[in-house]
């Protein structure tokens, strides 16, 4: 019954100014009324909404102030560069520091590939990429980078 996820929301102070952030993300404008924008995140699928409020002040947590975006595994790794050409800084997430990302979460039995970076007004959004599902295996959280040299070693076993 249930496809997916249709909509998240996220408070904002400066409606304009977020949307020039959200824009350099290239994602398309699919309503705007004075207080309120909703951004396509694949159209006709999925958006977000961001609403102009004096709200925004809250203390962040990731269950109320927190949206990931999926993008391909094969996309990963330029990520950074690509935020970086538009003027948005990757952050420090989980002790990793921009040099070490993108990560790989240790969601056992699950594993995902993550960037973190924050939107003008600290709402953490996050470029996700499963990597595997369903698969019984701890390991510490480690670069992506350390995953893939990890992958090969395995395999040359």
């Amino acid at each position: 019954m249930i496809k997916g996820l249709y909509e998240a929301h996220l408070p904002v102070r400066n409606l304009q100014r977020s949307i020039e952030f959200y824009l350099k993300l290239n994602l398309e404008i699919a309503y705007q009324s004075d207080q309120l924008v909703f951004f396509w995140i694949e159209k006709g699928k999925s958006w977000i909404g961001l609403w102009e409020t004096a709200q925004v002040n809250i203390p962040y947590h990731a269950s109320i102030r927190h949206i990931a975006l999926t993008i391909d595994k094969d996309d990963m790794y330029q990520a950074k560069k690509w935020l970086e050409v538009r003027g948005i800084q990757v952050k420090t997430s989980f002790g990793f520091t921009s040099d070490n990302q993108p990560l790989v979460l240790p969601n056992n039995r699950q594993a995902h590939a993550a960037i973190y970076f924050d939107d003008p007004d600290g709402n953490s959004i996050e470029f996700i990429s499963p990597l595997r599902l369903d698969v019984e295996e701890e390991f510490k959280m480690m670069s992506l980078e350390d995953w893939d040299l990890r992958g090969k070693q395995i395999s040359a076993d």
